[in-house]
């Protein structure tokens, strides 16, 4: 059902500087991904965190490589990026892990200020 428009949650501009990230990292295992995810959430590096099962291929080493990974997505803020990435290398496995931000352009108010509140970065 939707809000009548009066009621309606406004969303954010999409012009508007973006403050808010999306940053993804996979893992080995379903336990890093785990680790990784509750420890930058309780570090208030992240709002949240999601996990999903992912099957990758990659050229590691002068092969192509199959493996079975977790991808954490974390939700995060801008000003938080470069804490949460080093968080990420230092509880990493992978010599090389992945990371990187997708900007989010558009965000309801209510959910960006869930997010900011749970951004608090200790």
């Amino acid at each position: 059902m939707t809000q009548p428009e009066s009621q309606a949650t406004p969303i954010t501009s999409p012009t508007a500087p973006s403050t808010f990230l999306a940053v993804v990292t996979t893992v080995e295992s379903q336990r890093e991904a785990q680790h990784l995810a509750r420890t930058l959430v309780e570090r208030g590096l992240a709002a949240c965190a999601q996990i999903s099962e992912i099957e990758s291929f990659y050229s590691w080493d002068g092969a192509v490589q199959h493996a079975k990974e977790f991808r954490v997505l974390f939700k995060t803020t801008g000003a938080l990026y470069e804490a949460i990435e080093l968080a990420i290398r230092e509880l990493h496995s992978y010599a090389l892990p992945a990371i990187h931000a997708y900007a989010i352009e558009r965000i309801s108010e209510p959910y960006a200020a869930w997010v900011e509140s749970g951004c608090h970065g200790q």
